[in-house]
């Protein structure tokens, strides 16, 4: 008895996608990119420094540089303004770093009080 021989039926190539059942390709638009929130800018805060009898130049300024993380020349300009005015401004920061550097100044038996800057 001889064998029936079926002719092979061709693979699906990749250049024929109709051939393997598969869908063609379509380009498709790109979602239109949203434009990035902007951030929301904190009102700022003052540190400022009182004038005090009790601590001396020196003391005042390593401490106002250490907390307010300033240069000594800014942290002399500080003391010298707050030994002469009565009261100098140490920094501009948001809320609760003012609150924070309140609490180490007076954690240093230094006066400094925070209000809003206008």
């Amino acid at each position: 008895m001889a064998q029936e021989t079926h002719p092979k039926e061709p693979a699906a190539s990749p250049d024929r996608p109709e051939e393997s059942g598969a869908k063609p390709a379509v380009a498709t638009k790109p979602a239109p990119a949203r434009p990035a929130p902007k951030p929301t800018v904190q009102p700022g805060w003052k540190v400022l420094l009182h004038n005090d009898d009790v601590n001396e130049m020196g003391y005042v300024v390593d401490t106002v540089s250490r907390i307010a993380r300033i240069n000594v020349p800014a942290a002399t300009r500080c003391m010298v303004e707050a030994h002469r005015k009565g009261i100098s401004l140490v920094t501009v920061t948001h809320r609760e770093r003012a609150e924070f550097l309140e609490e180490q100044f007076r954690s240093c038996r230094l006066k400094v009080t925070i209000e809003p800057d206008a």
